[in-house]
């Protein structure tokens, strides 16, 4: 075991498959890691958007392609796969970015949660759910056959507090949790010989462009009322970024995290710990 902290937690030159890699919080990580010297393949179902950011990765000077993918697709997904060992010769991490919600799937202000329509509900099922097994089927044939991989699911707080009106998004979450924990004991009893370890993230609230409106008033300093009773449960008092999703997916596919396994690691502000009521609500005040 190395004690040095540059080897401890180095992830240059480990091959990085990414899914969902062109929406705003994993284009966001990509950079991260391609800047930290990692091969980043970004796989997205817009794959010219995926290429657009892989492009901007090298010329920051990391390494980086753009894959289109489908991950609701079998061969899709393995063809990304393939692409990315023609162009590596591996695969070392795989983080299942993929993921949302969609309008039809969320309980509206006027209505109520008997309303909606259940394909609506699959379809994010499907794309959280299935878009986190499927490309784990895919790689983890690749990861047992070379001896060795990690695999990153993204959950939510969803997940752990569901949270009002996106049903269909909350129990998705939940399941690809569940699935974490499944898959981490499965692993080892499919592969003994490999060293494949799965973990997942469940990011708190963060200010991104496509939610800034829902926490902040046209001003954008105000918070809304959606904003505020988020702040007042998030003990560090703050929405997070994009970037601070970064410092946890390091730990989690470095050396550093080679003893964690089927771990659920919360980065919230302790947004999942506290109830809201107490001495902090008060001070608030």
């Amino acid at each position: 075991m190395t004690w040095d902290q540059d080897e401890l937690f180095a992830i240059r030159g480990k091959v990085i498959a990414i899914t969902g890699a062109a929406g705003i919080i994993y284009s966001t990580l990509a950079k991260g890691l391609g800047a930290r010297g990692a091969k980043v393949a970004l796989l997205d179902l817009f794959g010219d958007k995926a290429q657009e950011i892989a492009e901007q990765i090298r010329v920051e000077g990391g390494d980086a392609i753009g894959i289109t993918c489908n991950v609701l697709e079998a061969d899709s997904v393995q063809a990304a796969l393939d692409t990315i060992v023609k162009t590596y010769g591996r695969v070392d991490v795989l983080i299942n970015g993929a993921g949302g919600n969609r309008p039809g799937a969320t309980v509206p202000r006027d209505g109520v949660f008997t309303d909606l329509p259940l394909e609506e509900i699959e379809k994010v099922f499907a794309l959280n759910y299935k878009g986190t097994l499927l490309p784990t089927q895919v790689f983890c044939k690749h990861f047992a056959a070379q001896g060795k991989g990690a695999i990153v699911n993204t959950s939510s707080m969803s997940a752990i507090l569901p949270l009002t009106n996106v049903v269909g998004y909350s129990n998705a979450k939940a399941a690809v949790t569940n699935l974490t924990r499944w898959l981490a004991v499965q692993v080892k009893v499919d592969f003994p010989e490999a060293d494949i370890r799965v973990n997942e993230i469940a990011p708190g609230f963060l200010d991104t462009t496509q939610n800034h409106r829902l926490l902040y008033e046209e001003d954008d300093k105000t918070l809304t009322p959606r904003g505020r009773s988020i702040i007042g449960k998030t003990p560090l008092g703050r929405f997070g970024d994009p970037s601070e999703l970064l410092g946890p997916i390091v730990v989690l596919i470095s050396d550093a995290g080679s003893f964690l396994h089927g771990v659920t690691l919360p980065v919230d502000g302790g947004f999942s710990i506290y109830s809201g009521v107490g001495p902090l609500d008060e001070k608030r005040r």
